[in-house]
Formats: structure tokens, C-alpha cells, sequence
């Protein structure tokens, strides 16, 4: 899928207490958007952060808000995450009761709506709903901490999902959150990824610009 690679610092990777100075950081090392974890402590196990962070966020961040909701009954919650700031939200097929609902009410609020991939949920479940979505988000670990190793199936996953949104003729972007650095991203981009969500390989590093930029470049020469 052709297009400019886009790059969404994980903030659950960075210091929590100066969650403000890490943005600022990315933000001007180039990043196209920066990733929201939020887990519930039930659909996955761990618990991060809720709206009032995100609202916070809102506030200081100059790329849009990628919150990628790990959270049961999001058909009830998403507006909260909306209302909080949220500019692209993701759910999991899983997580909702009404997923086709859950998407619509994402668009009408002007957000860029989301599906996620747990590693072995399969694609075909996207069937009804991939010709409306603006994202699918493949989890190449298994969602609920960072810091895990890349699953190496997730390549094929992604070659899957490029082809179903090329099938239905949407235009969703594929984006791919696990284990991503220098290494895997260029083999996701080949498959067809354009978002890329790094947590470890920039907050993880002493420099988190010179931690982008190396993400970056490795992918943008794969796509090329």
C-alpha cells in the first residue's frame, strides 16, 4: 500500500512522571502521531491510564493522539476517550459487542477509527467492517506490556490485512505495535504497514530522537 511511513512514539514506554518532556522530545525529533495505551486491567493484564491523561495530553501534543483502547465494553466507554482528546481511537474486535456501531460513532465524532489485531485473532473478522475503517492495527506481541519480542507471523498477518483493504477497496492504513526497531520495521513495511508504534526503540534509548530516526530510516528504505 503506497504512502508516507508515519511513526507513533508508545508513550507506555516513557517516564510516566515527565510524560510532557517525552512528547516534546518526539514531537521534535519528527513523529507523526503519538500511541495512547490504555488497559483496563480486565481485557489485558495490566492497568496504564484513563481519560484524564489523555485530556492532558490533548493539551500539549501538536500530533494527533493515537489511544489504542485495551479495554472491555468499549461500546459504552469510547466517548470518554473522544470527549477526553482522542484523534485517531483503535478497539478490539473482542472488546465490542457492536464493532460496525462503535466505528460509526467514532467517525461521527470526526476521529480516525480504528480496528485491532490480537495475534491470533484472524483478519476475516474485519470482512464486514474494513471497507469503512481508517486504521487496522496488527499486534505483532501480545497486548498488556511493552518490551516483548516481535512475532515473526505478524509479517504474513499484515500482507493479509493489505490485501483485504485492497480487496474491499477502503483505505485504511495498516499500522503494527510489538517489537518493533531497526529490524522488524523494514519487514512489516514490505508487507504493507505505513503506521509504525515504537515504544522500547525510542524511549527505551539514551536519545529518543536518534531512536526515531533510526526507526524511520530503516523503514523508509524498505519502502522504497
Amino acid at each position: 500500500m503506497p504512502g508516507p511511513i508515519l511513526i507513533a512514539p508508545s508513550v507506555l514506554s516513557a517516564d510516566f512522571a515527565r510524560l510532557a518532556d517525552g512528547v516534546a522530545a518526539v514531537e521534535q525529533a519528527g513523529a507523526d502521531a503519538i500511541h495512547v495505551d490504555v488497559m483496563d486491567g480486565h481485557f489485558v493484564p495490566n492497568l496504564t491510564i484513563g481519560p484524564p491523561v489523555i485530556r492532558a495530553l490533548s493539551r500539549i501534543a501538536t500530533v494527533p493522539l493515537d489511544v489504542h483502547l485495551m479495554i472491555d465494553d468499549a461500546d459504552t466507554t469510547v466517548d470518554w476517550y473522544l470527549d477526553a482528546g482522542a484523534q485517531w481511537v483503535t478497539v478490539h474486535v473482542e472488546a465490542c459487542d457492536h464493532l460496525h456501531r462503535v466505528v460509526q460513532r467514532i467517525k461521527a465524532y470526526g476521529a480516525r477509527a480504528g480496528v485491532a489485531l490480537n495475534p491470533a485473532t484472524p483478519p476475516e473478522l474485519l470482512t464486514e467492517v474494513i471497507g469503512e475503517l481508517d486504521l487496522v492495527l496488527v499486534m505483532s506481541v501480545n497486548p498488556g506490556f511493552g518490551g516483548q519480542a516481535f512475532i515473526p507471523s505478524s509479517v504474513d498477518k499484515v500482507s493479509r490485512v493489505a490485501a483485504m483493504v485492497h480487496g474491499a477497496g477502503g483505505h485504511a492504513l495498516i499500522e503494527v505495535d510489538g517489537g518493533i526497531d531497526e529490524a522488524t520495521a523494514p519487514l512489516v513495511v514490505r508487507a504493507g504497514a505505513r503506521v509504525l508504534v515504537a515504544g522500547n526503540a525510542i524511549f527505551g534509548v539514551a536519545d529518543p530522537a536518534a531512536g526515531l530516526h533510526a526507526v524511520r530510516a530503516a523503514a523508509e528504505t524498505a519502502a522504497r
